[in-house]
């Protein structure tokens, strides 16, 4: 834990706490250099449309089919079942409001569309979209996607206060739960937040792993690796190959290639890693999925390249990272549902097997339990 950055976050996320709006404006003016209205007004909207394409508007429409068309797929019924006239089960329900951080650095409309097709389709009812503004605006492709989303909130708004703004209703209704991507300053404040509301994952540095034999083409692997690393300087990249050759042509600054005895030591090797993307490029990748524990995403064969499913594929690009894929997934439309449980009890089956719990609320001493129990007739 870094408590220099800890400690600097938790001052910005306390004073926007106690001193509202004002704060989130002060701190608006220092870090994005913007000192006007945060909410996207409707003429902005009409602006940006015009300013894009129509090849542009073509591209992202088909990519948002192929996000929705992957994903409404995802969608769970309620599980309920009968015993002994008694009704049991899951029903799931949507977050009613959710808040989407939208990097501003370098533009990323597509985060907007892997967060909120899967809203969409969940169900959730209101959605606020925050992004930091440059040169006063909103990048044009964002609010497009936003339009095409039905997405009406979109604030000016970036950093530790568009985080903390969200979270604590400042300048906008509280949102729920939090989704989407930052740097450093954003993780820790999703991350100091967590709790007032939900979050989806803390995001770290892109990350990709490959495992190639000899028969993979070494341009296609190479270049794979090096899209990753062009994420940031943080970024990871590793080859896991049987192939001395591939292993001599990846051998570049940034990869680390991993020189294995077999395919499942590649393997292996993987799911100590538990990489952010795991591309398989040999002559039987399916063979090793069974394999795999560890990984975000598990992409098979040469026309499999992460680019590709960051953008098009329709696969879900919000992914674990830092090895968090040991215990956590892709983000996916029951991200943004709520299980609940359900229970309606038959007088019948109540009667016939209270004595369970009398029993065990005497074993815990909790007499109140007891009597909710014995007092039914």
């Amino acid at each position: 834990m870094n408590f220099e950055l800890e400690s600097y976050v938790a001052q910005i996320l306390k004073d926007i706490r106690e001193k509202g709006i004002e704060a989130v404006k002060e701190y608006s003016r220092k870090f994005d250099g913007y000192d006007g209205e945060f909410l996207v007004s409707e003429e902005e909207f009409e602006e940006a449309e015009r300013q894009i394409p129509e090849k542009d508007k073509k591209i992202i429409k088909r990519t948002i089919e192929r996000i929705w068309e992957y994903h409404e797929k995802q969608l769970e019924n309620d599980k309920l079942y009968i015993k002994n006239a008694s009704l049991y089960g899951i029903i799931y329900k949507p977050v009613r409001r959710i808040g989407i951080y939208v990097p501003g650095g370098k533009p990323l409309p597509s985060t907007l569309m892997m967060v909120g097709v899967p809203a969409k389709i969940a169900g959730v009812k209101e959605i606020a979209v925050t992004t930091p503004p440059k040169n006063g605006k909103v990048n044009p492709y964002v609010l497009y996607v936003a339009k095409l989303l039905g997405i009406k909130e979109v604030y000016k708004l970036g950093g530790i206060q568009a985080i903390g703004a969200m979270a604590y209703g400042i300048g906008m209704k509280k949102v729920d739960k939090i989704f989407g991507p930052g740097n450093k300053f954003v993780n820790e404040a999703k991350r100091q937040v967590f709790g007032v509301v939900g979050i989806d994952s803390l995001a770290g540095p892109s990350e990709i792993a490959v495992i190639a034999d000899e028969s993979a083409n070494k341009e296609y692997v190479l270049y794979d690796l090096l899209s990753q690393l062009e994420h940031g300087k943080d970024s990871k990249a590793w080859l896991l190959t049987t192939s001395r050759e591939l292993a001599e042509y990846c051998s570049r600054d940034g990869i680390e290639v991993v020189l294995c005895k077999s395919l499942e030591e590649c393997a292996e090797k993987a799911n100590e890693i538990a990489p952010e993307h795991l591309e398989i490029i040999t002559k039987e990748p399916l063979k090793l999925v069974d394999l795999i524990e560890n990984a975000g995403a598990i992409y098979l064969g040469e026309y499999t390249p992460v680019p590709a499913a960051d953008y098009f594929l329709g696969v879900n690009h919000v992914l674990p990272t830092g090895g968090a894929a040991k215990f956590s997934g892709v983000l996916t439309v029951m991200d943004f549902m709520k299980r609940i449980s359900l229970a309606y009890v038959s007088r019948e089956e109540f009667l016939a097997e209270r004595y369970l719990g009398i029993r065990l609320a005497e074993i815990e001493g909790l007499e109140m339990h007891k009597k909710s129990m014995e007092v039914r007739r």
